[in-house]
């Protein structure tokens, strides 16, 4: 019983993802937002809701590990999705699609708020400020100072023929109604997902940092998936590139939020050393990123896809060693 509300509960999130994400291009379109700014931050900020659900539900079950390993995990996995699929259609060539100064702040955002996560793991001692770690507050503010980088920068998308990438004329309300009707089905299903993929590693009698590193992980990250593979359909690069490294920060951002509700200190400083070296993976996965969207398009099939494969390689050998 416990895997058939699984294996729907992850239908059901497969198919809102792809109306959430059809209705974000459409907003993208008619709306003052880039298809970047819309990826990075709104479609982000809704496929990230099961990763909020399954932690504060690990806070509740007072299992610290499983909620940060949800939230490190779903980063690298996020990451994983980009390079896995970049690898898959190769031949599109995405990297060399996209606006590279509309991502290139994100990126490095990600990897200074994660050098914040492990210079505090390292450490294993915080300054708190009404029982929350120091390192949250400095997330928090360092998200405000990204979210007002990408005020000040962004550029509208030109696209030709809006009905013909979404399939249809959908007024700017109705598409931001329908996001939002999308984005609760998304919270509620992907939250089921998680309960219930929970359930499961706990009869396969599995430790809590490689549960929700990767096990609930990969699976709060069907969203992510379906967002990349439907923008790569739409040829909207820059929203597929944007939504992951947008659900990297507001993951990081969730961290705070958990801190909030974790009532015996700082949450990080209660977790083992098995978010360590994720927090580390994920920041040479994200560097890798920055140089496919940094390097020169000249160049074969093999010289473009090396890095991703490079990618998913450092992913299932972290897997089977942390395992």
């Amino acid at each position: 019983m416990t895997f058939l509300i699984f294996t729907l509960s992850a239908v059901i999130v497969v198919l809102a993802s792809i109306q959430l994400n059809r209705f974000g291009d459409v907003i993208s379109q008619k709306s003052k937002l880039s298809g970047a700014v819309v990826g990075t931050f709104l479609i982000a900020g809704a496929t990230s809701l099961p990763e909020l659900t399954t932690s504060l539900t690990a806070v509740y079950i007072d299992n610290p590990d499983i909620a940060v390993g949800n939230m490190l995990g779903s980063n690298i996995f996020n990451v994983l999705i980009l390079a896995f699929i970049d690898l898959i259609y190769r031949r599109k060539r995405m990297f060399n699609m996209i606006e590279p100064k509309q991502h290139l702040p994100s990126a490095f955002a990600a990897m200074v708020f994660t050098g914040v996560v492990v210079l505090s793991l390292v450490l294993n001692s915080s300054i708190t400020i009404f029982n929350i770690g120091i390192e949250m507050f400095i997330l928090v503010g360092l998200y405000v100072f990204t979210v007002r980088y990408f005020d000040n920068n962004e550029e509208k998308e030109m696209v030709e023929d809006e009905a013909a990438a979404t399939g249809k004329d959908y007024s700017l309300k109705a598409a931001s109604v329908g996001f939002a009707v999308s984005a609760v089905i998304v919270f509620a299903a992907g939250s089921a997902l998680s309960i219930f993929g929970d359930q499961l590693a706990q009869q396969t009698g599995m430790n809590s940092s490689f549960v929700g590193s990767f096990l609930i992980a990969a699976s709060t990250s069907l969203p992510e998936l379906i967002t990349v593979l439907v923008a790569l359909k739409l040829a909207n690069y820059d929203m597929a590139v944007g939504s992951i490294l947008g659900s990297n920060l507001f993951n990081l951002q969730l961290l705070a939020i958990t801190d909030i509700f974790y009532q015996k200190g700082p949450i990080l400083n209660a977790t083992s050393g098995g978010n360590l070296p994720i927090a580390l993976l994920f920041i040479g996965m994200v560097g890798l990123i920055l140089y496919m969207m940094r390097r020169k398009s000249y160049g074969g099939l093999l010289h473009y896809a090396a890095p991703s494969f490079l990618i998913v390689v450092m992913y299932f050998i972290s897997s089977y060693f942390l395992f």
